[in-house]
């Protein structure tokens, strides 16, 4: 196992407040079908197939650096195109998108490395302030002054030194771009997610077709801990929590970012993710577990009417 699945098996032998349910694991597995598996960016709004590799990869980049914490009460949304965008994720990806076509230079490291606020603001403009605006805007000029500082401007250098591999991308993305660290402590020990950086390696491998980022070993990506995947699970009862924490989560009650309930929640929806790909192996061998991943947070799209919320935790993570 890599250090991340490492960390979140110990996170699941010693949780408290989460518990996985086999038994719903088996069901799940069990009524799975590969044709379910889709890349999210397949119901995005604003297609990439236009913008050339080069540039699509400075653009994957910086939409994953800022691709976290949408919720609150309104929840800022964008239109494009006389229609309403629905999905923090969604929302952030047409934004960008809308300031190529409006001539904002975002995939210039240099314009990136000191971008004013007030264009910023203007680049993500919606119905309210975006929430973590000043984060947002710390970590994309952190973005721009890393490229020109060590890849020459172009995020597609750094890929060429990682010999197509994920796993030294993930290690390249951490060491240049401080935002994608995401790791906690629980219990004493070192807790790894990298949610983002993950997103971020998949989406490459996705939707760019040059030799040169066909990226190898997807295999070793692990689920993305975000909210949408384990209220997911929840519905599907995988994930159980206990009297306190589903009071916490029911009544919208925010979780505190690396509170033992948050990395709980966080691990065991990593770990669940595993044990459903091994399930699913059974009948379709080369599933991975970022595309169980991808599959169960479409699913976090769709609405029911006996859904309870997700949990709220303010973080850059997710």
């Amino acid at each position: 196992m890599n250090k991340i699945l490492e960390s979140c098996h110990f996170v699941s032998e010693q949780s408290q407040h989460v518990k996985i349910n086999e038994n719903k694991i088996i069901e799940f597995s069990n009524n799975f079908l590969q044709k379910n598996v889709t890349h999210w960016f397949a119901n995005s709004p604003f297609t990439l197939t236009k913008i050339k590799t080069e540039e699509l990869l400075n653009f994957l980049l910086i939409f994953n650096s800022i691709n976290f914490s949408y919720w609150g009460k309104p929840k800022w949304q964008i239109t494009y195109k006389d229609k309403e965008i629905k999905g923090g994720s969604y929302c952030m990806i047409t934004s960008l998108g809308k300031a190529l076509e409006n001539n904002f230079p975002i995939l210039d490291a240099k314009y990136l490395s000191e971008i004013d606020e007030n264009d910023f603001a203007k680049i993500l403009e919606g119905n309210i302030q975006i929430p973590l605006f000043k984060e947002r805007l710390q970590i994309v000029r952190e973005i721009g002054k890393s490229l020109l500082e060590n890849f020459s401007g172009s995020f597609s250098n750094l890929i060429k030194q990682t010999q197509n591999d994920s796993q030294k991308l993930l290690d390249l993305l951490i060491k240049y771009f401080p935002s994608f660290q995401d790791e906690a402590t629980y219990k004493g020990e070192k807790i790894y997610f990298y949610k983002r950086a993950q997103v971020l390696i998949n989406d490459i491998s996705q939707v760019c077709r040059e030799e040169f980022c066909q990226i190898k070993n997807t295999n070793k990506l692990t689920a993305c801990a975000d909210y949408k995947v384990p209220f997911v699970l929840r519905r599907l009862g995988i994930l159980e929590y206990d009297e306190s924490l589903s009071h916490k989560i029911d009544n919208k009650i925010e979780l505190e970012k690396n509170s033992e309930e948050e990395i709980e929640i966080r691990a065991n929806t990593v770990w669940a993710n595993e044990i459903i790909k091994q399930k699913v192996q059974e009948n379709f061998p080369n599933i991975t577990a970022i595309q169980i991943n991808d599959s169960l947070w479409l699913e976090g799209r769709k609405d029911f009417p006996e859904d309870r919320p997700y949990h709220l935790t303010r973080t850059t993570a997710y």
